[in-house]
């Protein structure tokens, strides 16, 4: 890697971390905790590449980005922030930034990403950065997560959100899909236009279609849980997309249910699910990102604390509980949850026993939609441990677990194996991989039964 980097950050550490890697990888670094000097050395021809946080002692680093983008195009930008929010990937890719990065960061990763915009040149002028409406609304959407999952999905986002192509977002009740759609209204070049949340009742009627159209004029109109949606309404939304014209609205919808299975099963449009998966989004299930609960819950607690309550905070016992509950409604549930204790917690911090008191009430964790064949087993074990946990009410389960859910498959493992071979304990043995002294004593240890006879296989 060759090259000079400039690096901005308030934090020492992170500079003298950078500083000692690019140098070692080979380039020049000029260090700096201040906007302004980053700004002088930019205005003087300085450096390849910036590295530079978001929140300065002296400015917003993002603000920074179209003055960059103006005077040097060719210099690419690599934004880090703590702010682990949409907003901040968003408004980074508004702003042009070459690339955007959550804290904390792999520096390997860093790395990579460095190299690779010291290779690339600077794309086109920077638009502007988004209005004081989005930014007024920063703190009450809760799209917040600094795991790969989120930050990933956010990078998806910011580089759709003005793509003319319909986008299906998918993913558990509750976590977050209509406001990723909202998301991508607000910061798109379609922000000023109206945003149009469209029913299978909205759509009934002669007039139905028309009158969302009109009432979306050129903004955004969302099918929310479009797989719940009737045969009627599906080929109406056909036919709505077919009569759009050059200045018709974009379209986007949500679903819960896996909507190719769906449409395998002859319950959903082939037509229609083509015509609305042009981009696909996935939102991640809290249970798959259990490192952002701690991130999620203080955002909970500053808002409930400006809505007159007290403010509280939550043990580290108590939060570790939260992290190991399963979260069948996911964010929402994890809201109500933390809203629930804080109203109810006698104290200024909530214990381990008051989150065991609320959680032992919630609803077990189900399986999410039927399994089919090409599911992996252990998908399905996953699930049934999950509820088999969550159904104790936050207390752990009798001791000997490990033996007693090897018996459960074990069990019948060896009963199908054997009716498989028609009770030829040879066979089945060869067929499990076991010595055949291993297979009588646990047919015996399982009580089964065992059946010879003739098997056609």
């Amino acid at each position: 890697m060759d090259g000079t980097v400039l690096v901005a950050d308030d934090d020492r550490t992170i500079r003298t971390v950078l500083t000692q890697a690019l140098t070692r990888a080979g380039c020049k670094v000029h260090a700096t905790s201040s906007l302004t000097t980053l700004m002088r050395w930019v205005g003087e021809g300085r450096g390849d590449l910036v590295i530079s946080d978001v929140i300065m002692p002296d400015g917003n680093g993002l603000e920074m980005l179209p003055k960059i983008s103006a005077d040097r195009p060719e210099l690419p930008v690599i934004v880090i922030s703590a702010q682990n929010t949409i907003m901040t990937a968003i408004q980074a890719e508004e702003a042009e930034a070459y690339d955007y990065l959550p804290k904390p960061f792999d520096l390997p990763d860093l790395m990579k990403r460095a190299a690779r915009a010291l290779q690339a040149r600077r794309r086109a002028p920077a638009r502007a950065v988004p209005g004081t409406r989005a930014d007024a609304e920063q703190d009450e959407l809760p799209l917040v997560g600094r795991t790969p999952q989120m930050q990933a999905l956010y990078r998806l986002v910011a580089r759709v959100m003005n793509a003319e192509l319909p986008v299906l977002i998918s993913g558990e009740s509750g976590t977050g899909k209509s406001l990723i759609a909202r998301a991508i209204h607000d910061f798109s070049d379609r922000r000023t236009q109206p945003f149009v949340v469209a029913s299978a009742e909205d759509l009934a009627g002669v007039d139905g279609p028309s009158a969302v159209i009109a009432k979306a004029k050129s903004g955004s109109i969302l099918f929310d849980e479009v797989g719940d949606f009737d045969a009627e309404a599906q080929l109406r939304i056909v036919r709505m997309l077919d009569s759009f014209g050059d200045s018709g609205p974009r379209v986007m919808a949500t679903s819960q249910q896996d909507l190719s299975r769906r449409m395998d099963d002859g319950a959903f449009r082939e037509d229609l699910f083509y015509r609305l998966s042009g981009v696909t989004l996935t939102v991640p299930a809290l249970r798959e990102r259990v490192d952002d609960i701690p991130l999620l819950t203080e955002h909970f607690l500053v808002r409930i604390g400006r809505d007159g309550f007290s403010q509280k905070t939550l043990s580290a016992d108590a939060m570790e509980m939260l992290k190991t509950y399963s979260w069948p409604g996911n964010v929402r549930q994890l809201e109500n949850t933390i809203r629930r204790l804080a109203v109810t917690s006698p104290e200024d911090e909530i214990t381990r026993a008051d989150a065991e008191a609320v959680l032992s009430g919630q609803p077990a964790m189900e399986p999410v939609g039927s399994a089919g064949e090409g599911d992996k087993l252990s998908a399905s074990v996953a699930a049934h441990l999950r509820r088999y946990f969550d159904l104790h009410g936050g207390v752990l389960p009798p001791p000997g677990l490990y033996q007693r859910v090897l018996r459960e498959v074990e069990t019948p493992l060896i009963e199908i194996a054997l009716d498989a071979t028609g009770g030829n304990q040879a066979k089945c043995a060869d067929l499990l991989g076991i010595n055949r002294n291993t297979l009588r004593k646990k047919i015996t240890d399982h009580d089964i039964r065992v059946t010879r006879r003739r098997k056609l296989m």
